[in-house]
């Protein structure tokens, strides 16, 4: 009798064999001549090599339906085993509401307001994009959501995660701990999103391996992104020097997309936001796209569109448009 060892140390086993094992058994029923055993993030198949062919080609269905879905359950097992065509009326389902992926735990990650659609569009057709408005309107959150669907789609092989760590004065030397540390802090909102969009275990395979890299924004100097999705986030916060730097990094087959509220600029009183003549400097550019967010597109507690327009009717900082 062979046996063959399949790790799926990229996900948490809980959600590949179910709880108390519930969809492993409806996997080993598939499979009543093979010996299936599962440790941890190990599974042992013994049998013939025929019978573990056709487990391994099936077991890499259910993975790859995991990975786009979010969710594993009987009746996915049961149809993708069955040979059965993998959820077409899902996959419908993802086009037609405009899905762009399937978050942890089944959660739908789309668009919720006309100006976020404006993004998803944009990148549709434009390579680098500018989304501007103040907090909450989503510019990041939808930023990150195209990049992990460009990630599943394999349209690209990386993603890029900067921030200027103007607090940190971008010396983060004197921090403690490894660079992933010192940038924790100023890079939260990143993780936070790519924790609705990708489950623990793969997301710290993505870490680790470079899948998912995340660097201050002085790190990007002298590099080319090639096969790319970089996203800057509080590019307010980027002098014009810097923001030429970052957009100048574009390689082959690469997108790029820079978020900021030019009514939050934490800059020294001597140094520009580059984010404010971009527009002016770039707007005229074929494959560049300014999309503007308002409070209209605020999707957190009620207050806080209201706190949004009060302090734009009283702040002698730029407005967004």
């Amino acid at each position: 009798m062979n046996e063959r060892i399949i790790s799926i140390s990229s996900y948490d086993p809980v959600e590949i064999y179910g709880v108390n094992d519930k969809n492993l058994d409806v996997i080993k029923s598939f499979f009543p001549k093979l010996k299936i055993i599962a440790r941890g993030d190990m599974v042992k198949v013994m049998g013939n090599n025929e019978d573990m062919d056709s487990f391994e080609d099936k077991f890499d269905l259910l993975l790859a339906h995991f990975e786009r879905f979010g969710k594993l359950g009987t009746i996915e097992i049961e149809q993708i085993l069955q040979d059965e065509e993998l959820l077409p009326a899902q996959a419908d389902n993802e086009n037609d509401n405009g899905i762009l992926v399937h978050g942890v735990s089944g959660k739908l990650i789309k668009a919720m307001t006309k100006n976020q659609q404006r993004m998803v569009d944009s990148s549709n057709t434009n390579d680098l994009i500018f989304a501007i408005g103040p907090a909450g309107t989503g510019k990041t959150y939808t930023a990150v959501a195209l990049a992990v669907r460009a990630l599943k789609r394999k349209e690209i092989r990386r993603i890029i995660l900067t921030r200027p760590a103007v607090e940190a004065g971008e010396s983060l030397g004197f921090l403690p701990g490894d660079l992933r540390e010192k940038l924790d802090p100023y890079l939260q909102p990143l993780y936070d999103a790519l924790r609705d969009m990708i489950p623990t275990q793969k997301l710290l395979k993505y870490l680790e391996d470079g899948t998912i890299e995340v660097a201050p924004l002085a790190f990007m100097r002298g590099r080319t992104l090639d096969n790319a999705f970089a996203i800057l986030d509080e590019a307010q916060n980027a002098t014009e020097l810097q923001l030429k730097m970052f957009v100048t990094r574009m390689g082959r087959s690469a997108k790029f997309i820079v978020t900021g509220d030019i009514t939050q600029i934490d800059l020294p009183k001597n140094q520009a936001s580059g984010l404010v003549k971009a527009d002016r400097i770039l707007g005229n550019i074929n494959g560049i796209d300014f999309i503007y967010l308002d409070q209209k597109d605020v999707i957190r507690h009620s207050l806080v569109t209201k706190i949004i327009k009060a302090y734009d009717n009283h702040s002698d900082q730029p407005k967004s448009k």
